[in-house]
């Protein structure tokens, strides 16, 4: 019995080490190259994701440090034409004091010449106001003084001798 179940054993061994090589071999011929196949794609595939997720990533970097130059360059023709805009505002602000004190300058001298001429004016009409009043006075005077032949007489006589004074 002993040898019978070593010789049951042996050949339990026997069929099962055939079968293991025949699975291995029909696993081989059909299932092994669709597995090692789907493997090595999917082994691919990932290589590819790592590659395309990696060019991304540098491209991400190109269009980020593109996009900080960009926005650089807008910064800094912001400031050029803030720069121009105000130097724009101060030289019309210049040119708006410049006229606006030739103005004023124009209207002072246009002012004072009136001023003048209406001073002038009032001068010669209180000149001639003046006048009318001594000539008035003056004839008053010489009618009250001149009014006896005694008073006409001195009154030559003083004019006489303040005209050989001066």
């Amino acid at each position: 019995m002993e040898k019978l179940l070593n010789d049951f054993s042996i050949g339990l061994f026997l069929w099962q080490t055939i079968i293991f090589v025949a699975l291995i071999f029909l696993l081989r011929k059909f299932a092994w190259k669709p597995i090692l196949k789907a493997v090595n794609d999917r082994e691919e595939n990932i290589a590819n994701a790592l590659n395309s997720a990696e060019e991304a990533k540098k491209e991400m970097e190109n269009l980020k440090s593109s996009n900080e130059k960009l926005l650089i360059e807008a910064r800094e023709e912001r400031d050029a034409m803030l720069k121009e805009a105000r130097e724009i505002k101060a030289q019309i602000i210049d040119e708006a004091k410049g006229q606006a004190k030739v103005e004023a300058d124009k209207m002072v001298a246009a002012a004072k010449e009136v001023i003048k001429n209406e001073k002038k004016a009032a001068l010669n009409e209180l000149k001639n106001q003046v006048a009318s009043l001594s000539i008035d006075i003056a004839e008053k005077v010489v009618k009250q003084k001149l009014s006896t032949d005694d008073k006409q007489k001195e009154l030559v006589n003083g004019l006489v001798e303040e005209v050989s004074l001066n």
